[in-house]
């Protein structure tokens, strides 16, 4: 049976659950519920800290789990991404009052709060900074005003916490993260190496069907090239004849972002009963 880590809380929980949900499997419906055991799809879930799993699955006591890619970092645990999500997107950046600090290279020396040692410390190392690191659970944009630290390093989504602190960011982003499959590093064990392939699977099955829709509609046979070219497909689309003769209907998957501009130059190319609708899986 595959062991799967899910985040139990916070920003990943949601978002990890319903993605396991429209792949197929079974998931807690209540919150205390710490572990779960879907018989039909031989798969076993346990619900975790987010900040744990990594720890958790390097040690090869689950076989994978979902996190996000800067817990990953942050750990310094022997495990590796298998699969970007496209979830719990965030950056990460050093902040400090405006004019304090004018760069990385100015670190040097100077105590940054953060509640990611982890991968500040790393990113300092990469950059040959001597600097210390102090680790706070969370309000790090207090620190500075409370004497703990001159800099920050924290997740910035919009900077308006950061700038009603009286703080601004300053040099590149130390990095970006989202959500990830992670795996121990070298592999997983060949017993359920073929679990963890249907598994990602269809994970990827569920990100291309949210990244994509159905386009049905009917042309004019002589404009059928001018419209395949506008809807290729994956492949390529479905043509059919239809009764009346001249007519053909097709069929093709398009991005979700650009179906209303496809149905609008589909229209003016003299397309007609355009229809997108949605797709709640597929297998490529």
């Amino acid at each position: 049976m595959l062991r799967i880590a899910v985040p139990n809380k916070g920003s990943l929980s949601g978002p990890a659950s319903a993605m396991l949900h429209e792949a197929g499997y079974r998931q807690r419906k209540e919150s205390k519920e710490l572990v779960l055991v879907d018989p039909v799809n031989e798969v076993e879930f346990f619900y975790l800290r987010p900040k744990d799993i990594a720890i958790y699955v390097s040690a090869g006591r689950l076989d994978i789990g979902i996190t996000g890619q800067d817990l990953l970092v942050d750990s310094g645990s022997g495990a590796e991404v298998v699969m970007p999500l496209g979830f719990a997107r965030s950056t990460f950046r050093f902040a400090a009052r405006p004019g304090a600090v004018g760069g990385v290279a100015e670190l040097a020396g100077k105590t940054i709060a953060t509640s990611y040692e982890g991968i500040v410390a790393k990113h300092l190392a990469e950059h040959g900074i001597d600097a210390s690191v102090v680790h706070l659970d969370g309000a790090v944009e207090t620190a500075i005003e409370l004497g703990v630290a001159q800099v920050i390093a924290d997740v910035v989504e919009t900077g308006t916490s950061l700038r009603n602190a009286g703080l601004e960011v300053f040099g590149d982003p130390i990095m970006t993260s989202e959500a990830v499959v992670i795996r121990r590093a070298g592999g997983v064990d060949e017993s359920v190496q073929a679990k963890v392939d249907q598994f990602l699977r269809r994970l990827q099955g569920v990100l291309v069907a949210r990244s994509y829709v159905m386009m049905d509609y009917d042309c004019r046979a002589e404009h059928l090239e001018r419209a395949v070219a506008l809807t290729p497909g994956l492949e390529s689309p479905t043509v059919s004849p239809l009764h009346n003769e001249g007519w053909v209907a097709v069929r093709a998957m398009v991005p979700a972002v650009e179906a209303q501009r496809i149905m609008d130059d589909l229209y003016e190319l003299g397309a007609r009963a355009i229809l997108t609708t949605a797709i709640h899986a597929c297998r490529l």
